[in-house]
């Protein structure tokens, strides 16, 4: 992160500055994505500074050309809406907004921007503007061959008067946002100066990509949010858990409160044992706890130490084995009298025949509860795990769960 805006630093050795992210509700819930904008609004009020999140209940009327190649389709207001209001429950977990000089505050751009005049804004915002400044803007500009709408090209005007509102109201003297939102910031910034005379400030951070080139958040399964709904915890915690090795010390510095030297040692302990994922461990336990609470992270962890063979698995909650009946291969079966554990092993779908079955429980290839399961064995209900579960691994990789009853 990089100070793009000359007496940036000369400014925030003059005290606590007010700073604020926009976010567009175009989705009903906020994104890992958005987890880099809104941990600099975190680290803002940390060093005492007011951070403000405004929703773009407004601006997410008209869509943001930034890093798209197409239009976007319009949403209609009642979506926007409900996407306003859902969000903003997301930011409580990382911001304090209990009472307090520094404490954090929700704004809805629609405010102000709904009510605008358009005649009053093309001549009090856009006559601050020229042609030839929109065109040279990166979000515009690698638009021009695709085609771009008066509606998307107008969307920094919009973003500009938010930074002129929120200035006059707020006393807000920063911007802060990915480096995709730089046009944006600038014009706010241009805007600002020319009718206030005042020079308000503006924050990027670099967009992350991964070490291997790719786009940050991006997996085979599409976006992760952070609505459990939408990505469940475990997928969540798993997703962090596996991150390249090369990308890590980077996600601990951008995701979390550690310190350098946390993170330091963190490393020091991964080249010690790489096997054992530590930093990747830590990051992964920060970060679902911070979005999905604690019980839900502990359930995660639990599950992941059963699957890992690092937790005997008896020990583990029906919570937990529910939460894993959401994410395994699972089917049901009656145990009111005991079953033979090839039936076993063809119920749960790990062979697709019972001389298959038989092959494999011979070679004690088959495990109940992490324990080989023999040709001749019977389970009954005895073998439960709690809440009422049967763990079935074929192999090292391959799991599925029984359940007496559906959770």
């Amino acid at each position: 992160m990089e100070d793009q805006t000359p007496g940036f630093s000369d400014r925030l050795a003059r005290g606590p500055i007010t700073g604020y992210v926009g976010f567009d509700p175009t989705a009903t819930s906020l994104q890992i994505g958005n987890l880099i904008p809104v941990m600099l609004l975190a680290h803002l009020q940390r060093a005492g500074g007011k951070p403000l999140v405004v929703l773009g209940g407004g601006t997410g009327l008209i869509g943001d050309p930034s890093g798209k190649r197409a239009e976007r389709p319009l949403l209609d207001e009642g979506i926007v809406a409900e996407n306003t209001e859902r969000q903003r429950q997301q930011f409580a977990r990382f911001l304090d907004f209990d009472d307090g000089a520094g404490q954090a505050e929700i704004i809805d751009n629609a405010e102000w921007l709904t009510s605008l005049n358009f005649v009053e804004f093309l001549r009090t915002v856009g006559k601050h503007f020229t042609l030839s400044y929109m065109l040279q803007k990166e979000s515009v500009k690698s638009r021009l061959e695709e085609g771009i709408s008066y509606t998307e090209f107008s969307y920094m005007l919009l973003q500009a008067y938010d930074f002129l509102e929120l200035y006059r109201t707020r006393g807000c003297e920063l911007q802060l946002g990915g480096s995709d939102q730089w046009g944006n910031i600038t014009a706010g910034r241009e805007l600002v100066r020319r009718v206030e005379g005042a020079e308000v400030l503006g924050l990027c951070a670099p967009l992350l990509t991964t070490a291997s080139g790719g786009k940050f958040g991006k997996t085979e399964e599409g976006t992760l949010w952070l609505d459990p709904d939408q990505t469940s915890p475990y997928r969540f915690y798993q997703f962090w858990v596996n991150v390249d090795d090369r990308d890590v010390r980077k996600h601990l510095g951008a995701f979390t409160f550690l310190s350098q030297e946390d993170i330091a040692d963190l490393m020091a302990r991964h080249d010690a044992s790489p096997g054992t994922r530590i930093p990747h461990r830590a990051l992964a336990a920060d970060i679902a706890t911070r979005v999905h609470g604690d019980e839900a992270t502990e359930r995660v962890i639990q599950a992941s130490q059963i699957l890992f063979g690092e937790l005997d698995p008896r020990a583990a909650s029906g919570e937990t084995w529910r939460m894993l009946g959401r994410e395994l291969p699972s089917a049901s079966i009656d145990l009111s009298t005991p079953k033979p554990a090839v039936e076993l092993a063809t119920v749960a779908g790990l062979c697709k025949s019972k001389g298959e079955a038989r092959r494999l429980l011979t070679q004690r290839g088959i495990y109940l509860n992490g324990e080989p399961l023999a040709e001749d064995a019977t389970i009954g209900t005895e073998d439960l795990l709690d809440g009422g579960f049967l763990w079935l691994r074929r192999g090292k990789k391959t799991d599925a769960l029984l359940l007496t009853a559906f959770p």
